[in-house]
């Protein structure tokens, strides 16, 4: 099984900046792609960052130019560096892994638990 651990969210005032971190362990193969995404309430789950085992990032509009997505590879960890933070990015926070168990086992997706972003004065 896989386990993806997230760090502790919390309070930051508007233009504060936290750093969210993921790590995944258990029967891991290899990782294609790993990412944040966040549920707002009453919203539905959103895209924040996702980044390729290459590096290769993508983000929304909303967040581009404030959050930063990175990984280490060896360690199987993610990082979202989110500065210039605004009330509108209140939300859980969700890590996202796409990864393989063997090289013949389908990629499937595997999910943090959450952790709560909350961004208030």
């Amino acid at each position: 099984q896989v386990q993806l651990v997230e760090s502790a969210g919390g309070l930051v005032q508007p233009g504060g900046s936290l750093r969210l971190s993921c790590a995944a362990s258990g029967s891991i193969f290899s990782i294609r792609a790993m990412g944040w995404y966040r549920q707002a309430p009453g919203k539905q789950r959103e895209l924040v960052a996702t980044i390729t085992s290459g590096g290769s990032t993508n983000y929304p509009d909303s967040v581009k130019g404030r959050f930063t997505i990175s990984r280490d590879n060896a360690k199987n960890t993610v990082y979202l560096q989110m500065n210039s933070l605004k009330p509108e990015d209140t939300a859980v926070y969700y890590c996202n892994a796409n990864l393989r168990h063997t090289a013949w086992t389908p990629p499937r997706d595997y999910w943090g638990q959450g952790t709560q972003v909350t961004v208030s004065s």
